[in-house]
């Protein structure tokens, strides 16, 4: 290879006729955009000042600012900065000098070139006449170009939507958990046959899941009709918005109850209910969702009575008595929303001692020590409105972290357990782990109720004992000789017993006070309330 060989370099000529001017007597050339209103900007200020103005061909065109140069309310025409010595500008450089860019070079003055937008319509830059020139704005200058400022209208604030909701509970709890919605701040409630109506928010349909003890579900309504066959059903279904709530991508599980209802299968009306939800949902997104009866991720509730049918969507998934701490739920348990209905209907509060003889796997005692502590009962399970489209994570982990901050350290009253059964004491104290609450909060016991010491000199005693085949013939004596522990060393204690057994205060030689009719599951029951006065009784 020569060493010598030349290099090439490339040159840009300016195209011919670039650089030609305009005949003398060629009509000067009409501009328009954001040049023609700043140099309509420059005229209306001379005619202001009393001048003349100027030729349009020797109007000299206006250097536009650069971004570093640019200072609202200073004058747009500013000197050059000075370039030092052996600087050369850009246009005074060779042509075959300049480095090659986008676009090759245009030798025709700025006031020539074709519009580009890069190059104008700035609005922020515009050039008018200096400070210092501009007249005072008086009534008669009407041609004198200025902003009018619109005041800002307020955003009105946004309501937030109200739902009508329903919340199911056990036979009898209906007046304990008007209550409680009421104690909860919720408006509109009114007790129904097993459940309540009320009204509240979506932050209010959480807090309900979070904080209710008693429901047994959230049942949020989101259609409602008159229907006189299963075809109105289906009707009803299509009609409803279920893609605000869930998608083909969710799986699905419709359930139906009914009072009264005219129609004749129920298996029917679910099926059409379930119909209708699946053909919205394929006409909107183009699939439908599965159907799993088992952990669907949502639930739909479909309730007839006479006249009308409605549609709830239920948000809180798995029942609501599923706290997630029972696991060894020993002998016919007692489900964790009844046993503190009981509690709510005793009359019990955390300031006393509280007594369960008969405690099994307790969970009477560990509802109680939620509610001492303040504890939410849903604080530590997961719900079904977590896996809905409108679901915020962030505003949920806001109110559980709220209610964390309001749980209190440790209890001021003995709470005390006591069971025959040694595996009910360890499923007891197991179950105390699981429900995040220290050993020495609850204290369990081996030990016959006929032989249980009082804890202390009064307080409560709420209880769930053995009946029919759990009792046994062997344990035919049982009532007697427990009301005569009663009597004896339990003077000035609140005595409140849930059985299916009737007959259980003739059994005890005791007078209930009142007598309040609950289900436990199936089981018609009764729970009796008794005063015990010290010295108040004699055994016959």
């Amino acid at each position: 290879m020569n060493d010598s060989t030349s290099r090439k370099t490339l040159s840009l000529k300016p195209k011919a006729g670039a650089a030609k001017s305009a005949p003398a007597d060629e009509e000067p050339r009409k501009r328009s955009g954001a040049r023609a209103r700043q140099a309509a900007i420059q005229e209306r200020a001379q005619q202001a000042r009393g001048e003349a103005p100027a030729p349009a061909q020797e109007t000299p065109a206006v250097r536009r600012p650069r971004r570093d140069e640019y200072r609202p309310g200073a004058d747009t025409e500013r000197p050059r900065r000075p370039r030092p010595a052996g600087d050369r500008a850009a246009s005074d450089r060779p042509a075959g000098d300049r480095p090659a860019r986008g676009r090759p070079a245009d030798d025709r003055p700025r006031a020539d070139r074709p519009f580009r937008a890069r190059d104008t319509d700035r609005r922020h830059e515009r050039t008018e006449a200096p400070r210092s020139d501009r007249p005072a704005r008086h009534a008669d200058a009407t041609d004198q170009p200025h902003i009018q400022r619109i005041p800002r209208t307020p955003r009105a604030p946004r309501i937030a939507e109200t739902f009508q909701v329903f919340a199911p509970c056990p036979h009898g709890l209906e007046e304990a958990l008007s209550l409680e919605l009421q104690a909860l701040g919720y408006e509109g409630v009114a007790a129904g046959r097993a459940g309540c109506h009320f009204q509240a928010d979506w932050t209010g349909v959480l807090r309900a899941n979070l904080y209710s003890r008693l429901a047994t579900r959230i049942l949020v309504q989101v259609a409602q009709a008159d229907v006189h066959t299963e075809d109105d059903i289906l009707m009803l279904a299509r009609q409803t918005e279920w893609e605000r709530w869930f998608g083909p991508e969710h799986s699905l599980r419709v359930d139906t109850s009914a009072i009264h209802s005219p129609m004749r299968s129920l298996q029917y009306c679910n099926l059409r209910a379930k119909d209708g939800i699946c053909d919205r949902l394929r006409e909107r997104e183009g699939a439908r969702p599965d159907i799993d009866t088992v952990r669907p991720d949502a639930r739909v509730h479909l309730f007839l009575n006479e006249r009308q049918a409605t549609l709830y969507l239920d948000v809180s998934g798995e029942s609501l008595f599923k706290r997630g701490w029972r696991l060894d739920k020993g002998e016919a348990p007692l489900r964790e929303n009844l046993a503190a209905g009981l509690l709510a209907l005793s009359g019990w509060m955390p300031e006393a001692p509280l007594l369960d003889p008969f405690c099994g796997s307790g969970t009477i005692l560990i509802e109680a020590a939620w509610i001492a502590l303040g504890v939410p009962p849903g604080i530590w399970r997961p719900f079904g409105f977590e896996r809905l489209r409108p679901h915020d994570a962030r505003r949920w982990r806001d109110l559980k972290d709220d209610a964390r901050a309001h749980i209190a350290p440790r209890l001021d009253q003995p709470l005390v357990g006591s069971d025959l059964d040694p595996a009910a004491i360890e499923a007891a104290r197991a179950n105390i782990d699981r429900a995040h609450l220290s050993p020495d909060s609850i204290r369990f016991e081996i030990c016959d109720a006929r032989h249980l010491p009082p804890p202390a000199e009064s307080g409560w005693i709420v209880t769930n004992p053995p009946y029919g085949e759990r009792l046994g013939d062997h344990e035919a004596d049982l009532w007697p000789q427990w009301a005569t522990q009663l009597k004896q060393r339990y003077g000035g204690w609140q005595l409140n017993v849930i059985t299916s057994d009737l007959d259980l205060p003739g059994q005890l030689r005791l007078k209930a006070k009142r007598r309040h009719p609950l289900h436990n599951g199936a089981l018609d029951c009764r729970l009796f309330q008794f005063d015990l006065v010290s010295a108040g009784y004699r055994d016959r």
